[in-house]
């Protein structure tokens, strides 16, 4: 995890720079600690290493809440269905020896995971268990003894992420969904570049988006694999219905 944390850090320190107009001589020492971090590998079992070196293959039981070593999948986005997808897989294979019980935050953030490698089946069924009797409270609160705002806030954040995400530069509609939630309706969304976004779908499709961000505002959205690009209109609005073209 650290490395994939510095490599987000170094990475959006130069991209900020690049923006900024500012060339120092630190930027290009950044740059080079960038290179020099080891990249993420597949191990013997077809898992995403966690360390190093293949440790993993070495333990009896991989069953454990900690799931550090996917922060490149989520929060960041380094592994990613759209540029790495092997990776995506070793980190299918490492969330699966982990199972889907844990502590409250740990479940949530399998949630997360699973709704970020698209998987909106398993992410639902997750979900299930975070909010079942085992790990939810009747008031709503997290069970995790004897009460974890994580699990909350980390459960509310996955819920999001199976409807709408943000990275890579494109807002992606729907990723996630799974066949339980036909019908929605969900408003005030929020995606980078200072975006909102209001989706509303019925039989599983999406019929009518809403953006709100700066004035003329470029936009690239993807649903359905088909990616698209809009353009905000004076007052940072945009709306579609039907067919939506995206």
């Amino acid at each position: 995890m650290d490395r994939q944390i510095l490599r987000d850090l170094f990475t959006h320190t130069l991209e900020a720079a690049r923006i900024l107009g500012q060339d120092t001589p630190l930027l290009a020492q950044i740059s080079a600690a960038r290179q020099r971090l080891a990249p993420d590998r597949t191990g013997g079992q077809g898992q995403l290493q966690e360390w190093l070196e293949d440790w993993d293959t070495q333990a009896p039981d991989q069953r454990h809440r900690h799931v550090s070593h996917l922060y490149a999948v989520y929060p960041s986005s380094q592994i990613n269905l759209r540029d790495t997808p092997e990776l995506v897989q070793a980190a299918r294979t490492s969330l699966d020896r982990r199972g889907d019980f844990a502590t409250g935050w740990g479940t949530a953030w399998r949630v997360c995971l699973w709704a970020r490698m698209g998987d909106g089946e398993r992410a639902y069924s997750v979900l299930k268990g975070l909010t079942g009797p085992m790990r939810t409270y009747p008031n709503m609160f997290d069970a995790h003894p004897p009460f974890q705002i994580d699990g909350n806030f980390g459960g509310a954040a996955g819920m999001m992420e199976m409807l709408v995400q943000s990275w890579g530069g494109e807002v992606l509609l729907l990723p996630a969904l799974p066949a339980a939630w036909q019908h929605g309706t969900v408003k005030g969304i929020r995606a980078r570049g200072a975006l909102s976004v209001d989706l509303t779908w019925r039989d599983g499709q999406l019929t009518a988006l809403r953006l709100a961000g700066p004035p003329a505002a470029r936009v690239r959205l993807r649903y359905r694999g088909k990616l698209s690009e809009v353009v905000l209109d004076s007052q940072g609005r945009f709306v579609a219905y039907s067919a939506l073209g995206v």
